[in-house]
């Protein structure tokens, strides 16, 4: 019999886990250890989908597949997913590209853009890519069945 607080354990672990493994990652193509990668959104591996992953994985185990709470935490699990893709993905897309038209503007001499807006800090990487997606979701599965041993 899984604990009771088996799913929550299951979700705060995996997010912890794919977050930590963001700071790492970049050591393999020469950088050096980054840790405020630690606390960032977007890039390789999505914590958001390692943790909703592990959720509806841990859920189904103790609750059963058949169960409308499983059928709630997989209905939230490819929101999550879908949202990391596509929408949040796109959003910071749709910021690089505003990005560059501000710094466009910027050298034409016959354009005042003296408006505070056009200097706030807008972060650009929001989401992720399909391959970041998975490689979360796979980190919260595995977490999920690694906790179910325990």
């Amino acid at each position: 019999m899984f604990h009771a607080m088996y799913p929550f354990w299951s979700f705060i672990i995996s997010v912890l886990l794919a977050q930590g493994i963001k700071p790492f990652l970049p050591m393999f193509k020469g950088s050096p250890f980054r840790s405020r990668l630690f606390f960032a959104s977007g890039g390789m591996p999505s914590s958001h989908t390692a943790g909703v992953a592990s959720l509806c994985l841990s859920v189904g185990l103790q609750e059963s597949f058949n169960s409308p709470l499983f059928a709630v935490t997989l209905a939230l699990g490819i929101i999550v997913a879908y949202d990391a893709a596509n929408v949040r993905y796109y959003a910071g897309k749709n910021i690089q590209v505003t990005k560059q038209i501000v710094r466009d503007l910027k050298q034409d001499p016959e354009i005042e853009l003296d408006d505070p807006i056009y200097e706030e800090p807008l972060k650009d990487v929001l989401g992720h890519k399909w391959p970041e997606v998975f490689v979360g979701a796979i980190i919260g599965m595995a977490c999920a069945l690694f906790l179910s041993i325990l």
